[in-house]
């Protein structure tokens, strides 16, 4: 099969050329129907247990379970799909949700004890198929033209290609937004026009239907490395091993946070103003702040080193932060909720990017499954302090969340900065040729995928 060399031009590619890139159709498509269960979960438990228990506190403690188990499982499900390929979890994963999530949707529908269900509540969310970091991998392994790829392109590091990954991650960031617009409403909409179990039973159904239709793209997927090893033979214990991803996962515990305590936050202000109506309106604005910034960021050319561009991003984010717990007036809030959400998505953006930087691809989707799980801890946890503080201080006091856990991931950020460092220390996105748009040479990876920690 004939090789084909992309020219080699100053012009930033876009999302046109992201989109041609042979095979990323097959698998956009079929993954986008299987991350809308995702974003129906924890909603559709809400919905479903507050109905049939009557209390909005059983509700929320049976949704951060699933949260929290969903977190602290997803890593688990990203190493083994590194290791034995996507379709041999994904398969019985898919399989097994579907039934933790009836078992759930039964045991509320018959007014079980509150253990039943937040016992029923650890499989369901520890079996969430990771579709986003799987599509995440693929970008990876389709972009860098690794062995198998459809079109049997260049070598790693090649001049073409690996100027997208960039723009995938951005590309990616923008698709997971707008799950989370369409995931939310369409739960809604079935829960309250048609059965409180409804929306439960719809994220079952499409969890088989996309998940089944995603693993069938077996072309375009990472091939497995059942003992991923490094340039030196010596295996990738996980991608914890590499520090910058342990920093990665503070930045995305923050970033978790700010969209589990606007999301409650949000939902308490309104009601609390006698409109609560314009809790979908606030958040649809603070979403479309993340879409609008992230096809910007991405189409953007950066020279700067991302490490740099995260520690900007993060104090953008904090900073509009800030303010939210003085508003009183919708206007403003809406306002400052779109400058928000605008802070989010070139975190998120430049975060991934990192992490394809620095890992290698014997532990990638692991790493991605971190950073996924990091973002649902965060919004558990945020969304259970900021609900504790709208009970005891009033309706502006969850606001604090955001701005509390940003602070902190920033000063973590901005302490541990040396660690994010790519292979070979190369500053900004570079050109094709000069060893910078790859995060350097291929197989000069260390070990554990990452630079020997240093600050500075």
């Amino acid at each position: 099969m004939a090789t084909t060399v992309t020219p080699v031009t100053n012009r930033k590619p876009g999302y046109r050329d992201l989109l041609r890139t042979p095979g990323a159709w097959t698998f956009l498509l079929p993954g986008f129907l299987a991350r809308q269960p995702f974003a129906m979960l924890t909603l559709g438990i809400v919905l479903l247990v507050e109905d049939t228990t009557g209390s909005f506190g059983t509700a929320g403690a049976v949704s951060a379970v699933t949260g929290v188990s969903m977190a602290l499982f997803a890593p688990r499900s990203g190493r083994l799909a590194d290791r034995f390929g996507q379709r041999a979890v994904l398969v019985p994963g898919v399989l097994l949700h579907a039934a933790a999530v009836g078992v759930l949707t039964a045991l509320a529908l018959s007014r079980a004890p509150l253990w039943a269900l937040l016992l029923a509540a650890v499989p369901a969310g520890a079996s969430v198929p990771q579709v986003g970091p799987m599509v995440r991998a693929r970008w990876a392994h389709l972009l860098r033209g690794g062995p198998g790829s459809p079109d049997g392109s260049g070598p790693p590091g090649g001049p073409g290609r690996t100027r997208l990954l960039s723009t995938a991650a951005a590309f990616e960031s923008v698709t997971d937004e707008l799950t989370f617009v369409i995931g939310p409403v369409l739960a809604t909409a079935l829960c309250t026009g048609v059965h409180p179990a409804a929306g439960l039973t719809a994220e079952a159904a499409l969890t088989i239907v996309g998940g089944l239709l995603f693993a069938a793209q077996r072309r375009t997927a990472p091939p497995a490395h059942r003992r991923a090893r490094g340039a030196d033979g010596a295996p990738h214990a996980s991608a914890l091993s590499v520090p910058g991803v342990r920093v990665l996962i503070v930045a995305f515990l923050g970033i978790g946070a700010v969209f589990g305590g606007m999301q409650v936050s949000m939902a308490a202000f309104t009601d609390s103003i006698g409109q609560p109506g314009l809790n979908g309106v606030l958040y649809g604005i603070f979403a479309a702040g993340n879409m609008l910034a992230g096809l910007v960021f991405g189409a953007l050319t950066w020279r700067s080193a991302p490490q740099r561009r995260l520690l900007a991003a993060y104090a953008l984010l904090t900073l509009t932060t800030a303010p939210l717990w003085a508003v009183d007036v919708v206007p403003l809030l809406a306002v400052l909720g779109l400058l928000t959400g605008m802070g989010i998505a070139p975190s998120l953006i430049t975060g991934f990017t990192l992490v394809e930087r620095l890992v290698p691809a014997g532990v990638r989707t692991e790493a991605f499954t971190w950073m996924a799980g990091a973002v649902a801890l965060g919004q558990a946890g945020a969304a259970s302090a900021a609900g504790q503080l709208t009970d005891g201080f009033g309706a502006s006091a969850g606001f604090t969340v955001p701005l509390a856990a940003t602070a902190l991931a920033l000063a973590t950020v901005a302490a541990l900065r040396g660690w994010l460092k790519p292979d070979g220390g190369q500053e900004g996105d570079g050109r094709p040729g000069d060893g910078k748009a790859d995060g350097g040479r291929p197989g000069d990876r260390r070990p554990g995928g990452g630079r020997e920690p240093r600050t500075g």
